[in-house]
């Protein structure tokens, strides 16, 4: 979603502030059934675009909270490259979304949660820590960590649920006890 480049206050905003923005867009995602991934596109400290995951109704794998803001991000700045921008996502970019950070040439990628399965940003390879790139992203993790892991923790054991009632299973914590 592209946003105006206007402060949503007088003052520029701080890495958690950014964050929970990031949060926001998040929940959008999780709402409608998406993994509840949200992103946020900053320059100089004001807000430029927003986004969040969106692959199953787009029907689209590019799709990601971070790819739709650095698309929104480069129409609203007219302009590909980013270099003077910051991204705030709440969960560690993947191979895809690093590829296209890199490329965009951000300042700076902030991250809340830490992917063990499929993060780029440290957890499972570090695409941010090649010194053979032609451009370097600062990256930083663990900003309102708690707040996104929680997102999705909460959004996985929502799903597991809803597929174990489908299958006629019983989570034994909601069981009636037999005695």
């Amino acid at each position: 979603m592209i946003c105006p480049v206007l402060p949503l206050s007088n003052d520029q905003l701080t890495d958690v502030q950014a964050m929970t923005l990031a949060l926001a867009q998040a929940g959008l995602a999780g709402a409608s059934g998406e993994v509840p991934v949200g992103a946020v596109v900053i320059r100089n400290g004001f807000l430029v675009a927003v986004g969040h995951n969106a692959p199953i109704a787009n029907r689209d794998p590019s799709a990601h909270a971070e790819m739709q803001a650095l698309r929104a991000a480069a129409l609203t700045l007219g302009n590909y490259r980013l270099p003077d921008c910051e991204l705030f996502v709440t969960l560690e970019p993947c191979a895809m979304c690093a590829g296209a950070m890199l490329h965009a040439r951000l300042k700076r990628v902030v991250f809340g949660a830490a992917d063990p399965k499929t993060g780029a940003g440290g957890s499972v390879i570090d695409l941010f820590a090649q010194a053979q790139l032609n451009h370097q992203t600062l990256i930083e993790g663990g900003v309102l960590a708690k707040e996104c892991a929680d997102m999705l923790k909460e959004f996985f054991r929502q799903r597991r649920n809803t597929s174990m009632s489908s299958k006629g299973l019983v989570d034994e914590k909601s069981a009636p006890s037999s005695g």
